[in-house]
């Protein structure tokens, strides 16, 4: 709460009083810092991150088809005072990435997305950084609403107020919708995680068996004249000598020498068995389906012509891409509103080609209709209202 505001609420007794919410409930995206209060999280964000990002090709894939194509969309802001200056601020780098871009992986990997804003010694921004989320938490007043963020790297944390003395944001927190949880979101990593087991798992069965020269194992079969079965240090020398001599690809197909009883059964897989393509597409599917993705963007199995390339390149536009632009480009704006009176930031249309022939259609349909004002026809399209002349 600002100053100014502080006194009005003062002049006027106060406003109506906020309802306690869920406190010391620490997001399952994030990790337990926090002391008090905190429950070790169901959900390990930092081994999520390296199965599923770093070892899976189809989450990666899908992942920066969502996250660049929101980085590279065209960003248009209304012809005000200070527009350039906040254009610059959220098209400039973060670290040597793109700001929108890494905001829009954040928020599909962890759910959370937490920008802190820099500021010069006048209290103007100058910067605007993304903040690795997984080493954010949000603390909590007594009746659970946020009350700053806590950093933590190591053994330190810093402490990042929710606004600094003269009432102006500190940071912006965004996040993706999670009906059980008041603090943090929910990202699409956590849904598609089974799936992604499942795609690893296979991949890994795929690797063993063609380190076998794609022979699946068999069973050694002990049938001795006396009914005698083996001893314990027997079984272990025989397991050991079998793994060491017969096992990994550089002994597939070596000749056993079998004596005193011993027997080899091969044990042979069905072609269903073996169809592990079917069950990785299954998967590979459920991850797309996960982070917003149409398989055929992915070159997963399907009826790729030209048109359902098109259309589903224009259906991840309108379903994944740009509700994750707005909410991104909403965001912020809301954020920086103290410094930038009026401030909007929205993906143009206009620019977009994969858009292309629904923004022709749209124009022609729009300039085909006489009984709409200009200003009706420019709300049709998206387009800021005309300065009224003086």
């Amino acid at each position: 709460m600002s100053f100014l505001t502080s006194i009005t609420s003062a002049f006027k007794g106060g406003g109506s009083a906020r309802v306690p919410i869920a406190r010391g409930f620490v997001s399952p995206w994030a990790s337990a810092f926090e002391a008090r209060g905190a429950s070790v999280p169901p959900f390990d964000y930092a081994t999520s991150l390296e199965a599923g990002y770093a070892s899976n090709p189809v989450a990666q894939r899908a992942v920066r088809i969502v996250a660049e194509g929101v980085g590279a969309a065209p960003v248009s802001t209304p012809e005000t005072k200070d527009a350039d200056e906040l254009l610059a601020l959220v098209t400039a780098p973060s670290a040597g990435q793109s700001l929108v871009e890494t905001i829009a992986a954040h928020l599909l990997l962890h759910g959370n997305a937490f920008v802190q804003v820099l500021k010069d010694a006048s209290g103007r921004p100058v910067e605007l950084f993304a903040l690795r989320p997984e080493r954010v938490t949000i603390r909590q007043r007594a009746d659970g609403w946020p009350e700053a963020f806590a950093y933590h790297l190591g053994a330190q944390t810093h402490l990042i107020p929710m606004e600094d003395e003269d009432g102006w944001p500190e940071l912006i927190h965004l996040k993706c919708l999670n009906p059980g949880d008041d603090h943090y979101g929910a990202g699409a990593l956590s849904a598609a995680a089974q799936a992604i087991a499942i795609h690893n798992a296979a991949s890994r069965w795929n690797h063993a068996l063609l380190e076998n020269a794609a022979r699946p194992s068999g069973a050694l079969v002990y049938a001795p004249g006396d009914g005698q079965g083996l001893t314990a240090d027997q079984f272990e020398r025989l397991k050991a000598e079998l793994a060491s001599a017969f096992q990994g690809q550089g002994n597939a197909g070596r000749p056993m020498l079998l004596e005193g009883g011993l027997s080899w059964q091969s044990m042979a897989l069905s072609p269903a068995d073996m169809d592990f393509a079917t069950l990785k597409a299954a998967a590979a599917r459920d991850i797309a389906l996960a982070f917003g993705v149409p398989p055929m963007l992915l070159g997963l199995p399907g009826d790729n012509t030209y048109s359902n390339y098109r259309e589903a390149n224009r259906a991840l536009w309108r379903l994944t891409l740009l509700p994750l632009a707005d909410k991104i480009f909403s965001g912020i704006a809301a954020g920086m509103a103290p410094w930038f009176d009026g401030a909007s930031i929205a993906v143009d249309l206009d620019r977009v080609p994969a858009l292309s022939e629904d923004r022709e259609r749209l124009w022609k349909q729009v300039s085909e209709a006489d009984f709409l004002t200009p200003e009706e026809r420019r709300a049709m399209l998206g387009l800021a209202p005309m300065e009224s002349s003086q």
